[in-house]
């Protein structure tokens, strides 16, 4: 597929009723809320950030969360921790699987709250219960995340985008309630390399861009910037040909019939090497 086409094929309009309906929810609870967790991937810290966040949140207290530490190439996620920072977002970089790094998002929330719980103590109030609005895109780990805090499994994870339907409040152990949401996408995924990456970490349906441009593109930047996982994982030293790349990776994993390559399996393992966490250590997000 020529550029133009795959840029007309990621500017595509893909915002399911869910979405819109979950934009209007977080307006009307708004005022109940007091601090907002918003999760991105440490893999695409760029891609994955939902760009009008603001006309959302406005002025609450906000945790900016990177999932996925154990993912990610941490040289080059730092480097996007220290942007955000330098525009005044508080960020932590976690593995919401370790135990010690969500207990980190409890004690900066306790950090964050001080001050109103200070000043309810002065006034003879008893401490409030800290209402945490926890958004993102689909599948960063907002439901891992509600789960760890919440010490039980409440919310369904999944590895595919669009597993939480619904809007609604659940407890936790910690004396914070979570407003879980649906994952949101932007109206428009008019970025070209934002599409791809949002794609290439199965944040949006497979069926939303080409399987191929997707594939094709994971290893392209793979070859730009991760030449060793090329080599380790495809036994590739270089895409400059395409189709003598499918042809290596398909005689490795054995999808070649009569002589062909099956290019469909072959980008399917590709996308599915990085859906399975086969492929580590990476940010494509520059």
């Amino acid at each position: 597929m020529d550029n133009n086409n795959r840029q007309n094929q990621a500017n595509i309009n893909w915002y399911p009723g869910h979405m819109a309906k979950t934009r209007r929810l977080i307006s009307e609870k708004y005022s109940l809320i007091d601090v907002v967790y918003e999760l991105v991937d440490a893999r695409i810290p760029y891609s994955s950030k939902i760009k009008d966040i603001y006309d959302l949140i406005r002025n609450k207290p906000k945790l900016l969360i990177m999932t996925k530490k154990d993912l990610c190439d941490i040289k080059v996620t730092q480097k996007w921790i220290s942007y955000y920072e330098n525009l005044g977002a508080k960020v932590l970089l976690v593995d919401l699987n370790n135990d010690n790094d969500y207990k980190r998002i409890i004690e900066e929330t306790y950090k964050m709250m001080n001050e109103v719980q200070i000043k309810r103590e002065e006034k003879g109030l008893k401490e409030k219960e800290i209402h945490a609005l926890v958004i993102g895109i689909p599948n960063v780990g907002k439901s891992t995340l509600i789960n760890k805090l919440a010490n039980r499994r409440v919310a369904d994870v999944g590895n595919n985008p669009g597993v939480t339907k619904q809007v609604k409040w659940l407890k936790t152990s910690y004396h914070i309630s979570l407003l879980d949401t649906p994952g949101i996408l932007w109206p428009k995924l008019s970025e070209e390399k934002v599409a791809l990456n949002l794609a290439a970490m199965t944040s949006i349906k497979q069926e939303i861009l080409p399987i191929d441009d997707v594939a094709v593109y994971i290893l392209q930047t793979l070859a730009e910037y991760y030449p060793n996982i090329l080599k380790d994982r495809y036994s590739l030293n270089n895409v400059n040909d395409l189709q003598e790349a499918y042809e290596i990776i398909g005689k490795n994993m054995g999808a070649i019939k009569n002589g062909e390559v099956d290019y469909d399996r072959v980008s399917k393992k590709i996308l599915n090497d990085i859906k399975m966490e086969y492929v580590r250590g990476i940010t494509f997000d520059r």
